[in-house]
C-alpha cells in the first residue's frame, strides 16, 4: 500500500484537528458552533483538500449503522418513559446492606443495561437515581459516580447495540448478534468483576466511614414534629369543630333523607296535607283573633316550607355529587390501565426486538420496525422522542 502524499497527510491533520477541537471544546470561544457542526466543518475540509473525493465521502456513510443506532435509541427513550430505569434505579436501594454492597449493585446493573440499551442511556438516566439514593444515605458521590462510568463502558462491550463501535465491528464483519455476544459477555462480566474489586479496594475506607451515616437522633427529632405538628392544639380544634358541623349537618340530611329514601310520594304527599291543614287552621281561627297573627302564622309556615324545599334540594342532589365521584374515580382507574397496558407493550415490542436480533434477523430494519412500531403505539407526536434521540446522538 502506497503511502500518500505529504500535503495530503498535512492537509488532512489539518481537518482532523478543527473536527476534535470544536468536538472536544464544543463552546470554542473563536467558533462556537457545537459538536454537529463542528463534524460536519472538518468532513467538509476533507473533501475540500481533497483528502478524500466526494464519492469516497458519500460511501462512507453507512446507512445500516445510522438505521441500527436510531433505532436502539428509539427504543431506548421509550423504556425510560415506561419507567425501566426507574425500576433499576429502585434496584439499587432495595434491601441495601450499605455502601459497599450499592457500589456492587451499581456496577452490575449498569453493565448489564448498557450492554443492550447504549452506555450514553444507561449512564445518562442512571446517574439521576444514582445521586439520589447517595443523598439520601448521606454517602460521598464520586466512587458512585466513577463506578457507573466505567461499569457502563465495560458492560457496552457485550453486544453490536452496546455502543457504536461494536456496531461497525459486528456489521463490517458480518458476525451475528447471538455470536457476538456469547462471545463477549463472558470477558465483560470478568471485566465488571475486576472493576468492581479495584474500585472497592480504592475506596474502602472511605466507605467504611462512619461519619457519612445518617445520625438517627435526626430523624426522630424530624419524626416528633412531624407528630406534634399533625396533633398541634390548633389543628385539633379545627378538626372537633368541622366534625361537629359535619355531625349536625348529617343529622339534618338524614332527617329528611329517610322520607324519600323509603317513600318516593311521601314528601310531597305530606306538604299537600300540611298546606290544606294549614287552611284549615287559619279558617277555623275566631273572628275575634286580629288579622297580623293570621299573617305571622301563615308567613311562618310558608318559611317552614320553603326550608324543607331547600333541604329536599340538598338532598336531591347527593346522588349527582356521588356520581360525578364515581366517574372520576372510574375514569383514573382507565387511565391507570392503560398506563400499564401501554407500558407492557413497549416491554414486549422490545424483547420482541432482542429476539429478532439472536435468530439471526437483519439488525437495522429489525430495530428500524420496533422504533416505528413504539412510535404508533404511542399514538402521539414522536418529535419529544426524535428531539432526545438527537440529544443523544450529538
Amino acid at each position: 500500500m502506497a503511502m500518500a502524499p505529504t500535503v495530503t497527510v498535512v492537509l488532512g491533520s489539518i481537518a482532523f484537528g478543527f473536527f476534535w477541537v470544536l468536538a472536544v471544546f464544543p463552546a470554542f470561544p473563536f467558533l462556537p458552533v457545537g459538536r454537529a457542526a463542528g463534524s460536519l466543518l472538518g468532513a467538509m475540509l476533507m473533501v475540500m483538500f481533497r483528502v478524500i473525493t466526494p464519492e469516497q465521502a458519500y460511501a462512507a456513510i453507512d446507512l445500516q449503522i445510522l438505521g441500527l443506532l436510531f433505532g436502539t435509541m428509539v427504543a431506548s427513550i421509550y423504556l425510560e418513559r415506561a419507567d425501566m430505569f426507574k425500576y433499576l434505579g429502585k434496584l439499587l436501594s432495595w434491601k441495601s446492606q450499605g455502601a459497599k454492597d450499592l457500589l456492587c449493585r451499581i456496577c452490575l446493573i449498569a453493565a448489564i443495561s448498557s450492554a443492550f440499551f447504549t452506555n450514553d442511556t444507561s449512564c445518562v438516566v442512571l446517574t439521576e437515581f444514582v445521586l439520589k439514593i447517595v443523598r439520601e444515605q448521606n454517602l460521598p458521590p464520586h466512587p458512585f459516580l466513577l463506578a457507573l462510568a466505567s461499569s457502563a463502558n465495560i458492560g457496552s462491550s457485550a453486544t453490536p447495540i452496546g455502543n457504536p463501535q461494536n456496531l461497525v465491528i459486528a456489521l463490517k464483519s458480518n458476525i451475528s448478534f447471538g455470536k457476538f455476544l456469547f462471545g463477549i459477555f463472558p470477558a465483560m462480566l470478568m471485566g465488571t468483576l475486576v472493576n468492581t474489586l479495584f474500585l472497592l479496594h480504592m475506596y474502602w475506607k472511605l466507605l467504611s466511614d462512619k461519619k457519612h451515616e445518617e445520625d438517627p437522633a435526626t430523624e426522630v427529632v424530624a419524626e416528633q414534629d412531624v407528630i406534634s405538628l399533625q396533633h398541634s392544639p390548633a389543628t385539633t380544634s379545627h378538626a372537633s369543630l368541622n366534625s361537629q358541623e359535619l355531625s349536625s349537618e348529617l343529622e339534618s340530611i338524614d332527617i329528611q333523607v329517610c322520607p324519600v329514601v323509603n317513600h318516593n310520594t311521601g314528601p310531597v304527599e305530606s306538604q299537600r296535607t300540611r298546606m290544606s291543614s294549614n287552611e284549615d287552621e287559619i279558617d277555623r281561627v275566631p273572628s275575634g283573633v286580629p288579622q297580623s297573627s293570621r299573617n305571622s302564622n301563615a308567613s311562618k309556615e310558608w318559611t317552614d316550607e320553603g326550608v324543607t324545599s331547600k333541604r329536599l334540594a340538598s338532598v336531591n342532589g347527593l346522588p349527582d355529587a356521588i356520581s360525578t365521584k364515581y366517574l372520576e374515580e372510574k375514569e383514573v382507574s382507565t387511565t391507570k390501565w392503560k398506563g400499564i397496558l401501554w407500558k407492557t407493550c413497549v416491554y414486549l415490542v422490545t424483547i420482541g426486538m432482542l429476539i429478532s436480533f439472536l435468530i439471526g434477523l437483519n439488525m437495522s430494519w429489525t430495530a428500524i420496525t420496533a422504533a416505528l412500531a413504539l412510535v404508533v403505539l404511542d399514538f402521539q407526536d414522536a418529535q419529544p422522542c426524535l428531539e432526545k434521540v438527537k440529544n443523544f446522538s450529538l
